[in-house]
This record gives C-alpha cells, structure tokens and sequence, in this order.
C-alpha cells in the first residue's frame, strides 16, 4: 500500500494539470525536432513526454523496478522514445538502489547523500529509505556510442549527479543537473567535471519553477559563489550548463 501511495504521490506531482504546457515552453528554447536528448532519471517520465512533443529522440533511463510499469505506459507507445531499465554512473556494472517506497521519485544510488540530506535539509527530514534493489548500471560514454551524442542531457538522480558526469569523457553542448540544499558539494563537483572537459556558462531554475533566474548566464566562478552563498535558500531545483566551447577549441 506505501508502494502505491508513493506512485500515486508522484503521478500528482508531475503529471498534474498544466505541467506540460510550462515544461514545452521551458525547454523549446533548447529542445527541436530531430534532437537527441538524454533523460537520466526518468521516473514517470513527465520531461520525457516533453522532448518527444517537441520533436526530440528520447533515451530514457530508469532503474526502479516498481515504477517500470507505470513509465512504460505514459511513454513506451511513444515514437522516438528508447526506454533504458538502467542507472548510469562511474563505471557500468550494478550497484545498490536504495528505495524510498513513500518517496519513489526520492530512490537513490548516493549512501552519503541519503544520510545528509535528512540531516541538513529539512524538506528530507521524514524520508525514509526502506529496501534496496541490485540495478545495472551504464554510463554516458556508453550511452553516447550507442545512440550517438545528445544536444541536451537531464540529469535527476537524487545526489548521484556528480558520479554520472564521471563517466562522461566529452563535452556536451547542454546539461542540466538537480542540486539539493544541504548537499551542494555535489552541484559543484558537478561543476569541476564539466569544466575539465570543456567551457559553459551557468544558470538555475529553483524548484519546480519554469523560468531561470537570471537573463545572462553565468560563469563558472559565479555558479560556484551563487551555490556557496545563495543556493541554500532553496530547498533544492536544477542547474543547467551551456557548452561556450571545447577545450581544444582555446587550446589551437
């Protein structure tokens, strides 16, 4: 019963009336047809829904067993949709999925975080993680040679952001990530692997907002100030990441 609670708790949260409309306008500024785009945790797939009304080809990837079901059907008759019951991190292999059976959409490969966030962030403090679950696991380098290179890649993994950008070995040209208040180390270890493998800018969408804070972007140095000094007000939200260029493009 706690099983379905929590999916239910997940469907009103992200297929809730009007959601769709303000995700299709927050991404069509990046997102057009014959795209390629990555969404590395999935869940029940209201942004994958998104890239693929926009015109996109969609790789979706999702690990819970128990949401499975339910994602393959909001998505699996889609056209250009490629549903993937993986993890991505590090290295491929299989690793341990905590579950949070009243918080699905909280299931987490990050041990660490688990235990921090509920100490820091009082939005967690309730969470309870109940089971675990063995899970394969690829990475975005394999992903990559398989489906070809994505134009944008959503990264939403509940603190193991950082660990997926390990095993990625080649800027992409836009990336978003989720940062959490308590736990924002990972947002900007996240960061330093983005900027040793090619030059961005910065910006932030707080929450389950729609817009990003500031009309210019920002520079790496600003993104990582903003997370030291100002990010902890919010609960948590997502980090995007605009390629300016390759490295080897200033190094010639």
């Amino acid at each position: 019963m706690r099983r379905l609670l929590g999916l239910a708790r997940s469907m009103l949260i992200y297929w809730r009336p009007g959601r769709q409309k303000g995700l299709r306008a927050l991404y069509s500024a990046f997102v057009s047809t014959g795209d390629l785009v990555f969404d590395i945790g999935a869940h029940l797939g209201d942004r994958t829904v998104t890239f693929c009304d926009l015109g996109a080809r969609v790789i979706a990837l999702e690990p819970q067993e128990d949401v499975l079901p339910w994602l393959r059907r909001r998505v699996g008759g889609k056209p250009g949709v490629t549903l993937v019951p993986e993890a991505v991190g590090r290295v491929a292999g299989t690793a341990s999925l905590m579950v949070s059976d009243g918080n699905p959409t909280l299931s987490t490969l990050a041990d660490d975080w688990s235990k921090e966030v509920v100490r820091k962030n009082p939005a967690f403090r309730k969470v309870r993680w109940d089971r675990r679950h063995e899970v394969h696991v690829t990475t975005l380098d394999a992903l990559i040679e398989e489906h070809g290179e994505p134009s944008f890649c959503k990264i939403d993994v509940e603190g193991h952001e950082a660990e997926v950008l390990a095993g990625l070995s080649r800027p992409i040209p836009m990336i978003s990530i989720e940062f959490v208040s308590g736990t924002l180390e990972i947002a900007k270890a996240s960061i330093e692997r983005l900027e040793s493998l090619g030059h961005y800018e910065y910006n932030a969408i707080p929450g389950e907002g729609r817009r990003f804070l500031w009309e210019a972007w920002k520079s790496p140095n600003e993104m990582r100030d903003w997370l030291v000094h100002r990010a902890i007000k919010f609960s948590s939200g997502d980090l995007y990441a605009r390629r300016i260029s390759k490295l080897e493009d200033t190094n010639t």
